[in-house]
């Protein structure tokens, strides 16, 4: 799609869909892929043809009714809970209760329960506190990560204040999945030189978010409005879904502390 030719990107599709002719969802989410680099004008003779494909290929297919589709899609993205030396102070272990309670109140707002599905990271923090509040409302929830599970735990769990307790919650919240657990290296292979994986994964949690349809999309962000300590942070996914849908649900923590 990046620099070959039309008649290129038809025949590697039409390879792909080979492997997954009858998957119907496999090839819509796909073809909503390109739907969205369609839009944007990207390589446009490169996309369209790859458009065709995917059209030629669903058109042999009946639609399944009977799979489950969600009412909305709940993507989210959040500070994670600060380290014991972190200085100044982000997100404190002791606001916990505070941003649970946000973080339902924004759901509620959305309407959000059974026939729904949620989509984070499992960081200890705000992700993690998502997840719990969408596994009370009965919201079928699925789990991208950026690493495989041990690395994950030790660079996005363990280093938080009181990280022991937090990695209990996050397999305690892994046994009641009820959707997907999947981890990037496995599914994308590894990173190409040059790309952060945290903003990867961000990308990655948006477009499987988007594939649902653009107007399924809902996102929710507990934010203080900052830079992030590093790449692929709360603002890198802001600013990509305002970019893409404007539809953002920010609980602003600067004023959320106060409370």
């Amino acid at each position: 799609m990046l620099v070959g030719t039309p008649a290129k990107v038809t025949t590697a599709y039409k390879e792909a869909i080979a492997k997954n002719e009858n998957d119907w969802f496999a090839l819509k989410s796909c073809l909503s892929q390109l739907g969205l680099l369609n839009q944007l004008g990207f390589n446009l003779d490169r996309v369209q043809a790859g458009i065709a494909a995917f059209d030629r290929a669903l058109a042999r297919l009946d639609r399944p009714q009977d799979k489950w589709q969600p009412r909305q899609v709940v993507l989210f993205s959040g500070h994670m809970f600060d380290t014991p030396t972190r200085n100044p102070q982000r997100f404190p272990v002791a606001k916990e209760e505070v941003a649970a309670r946000e973080i339902g109140k924004a759901l509620d707002a959305l309407g959000a329960g059974p026939g729904d599905l949620a989509l984070s990271q499992a960081a200890a923090g705000g992700d993690l506190l998502f997840l719990e509040a969408c596994q009370r409302r009965g919201i079928r929830c699925e789990i991208l990560l950026p690493f495989k599970e041990p690395e994950f735990i030790e660079r996005s769990i363990l280093p938080s204040a009181e990280g022991e307790r937090h990695r209990d919650r996050y397999f305690e919240v892994k046994s009641r999945l009820d959707g997907v657990f999947r981890f990037m290296p496995d599914e994308l292979g590894p990173s190409p030189s040059g790309v952060d994986p945290f903003e990867r994964c961000n990308l990655w949690l948006l477009y499987t978010t988007l594939a649902w349809g653009t107007d399924k999309a809902r996102f929710i962000c507990l934010w203080n409005g900052g830079g992030g300590d590093g790449p692929g942070g709360t603002e890198h996914m802001y600013k990509e879904v305002k970019e893409r849908t404007g539809n953002v649900n920010w609980i602003d923590t600067r004023t959320l502390w106060t409370v």
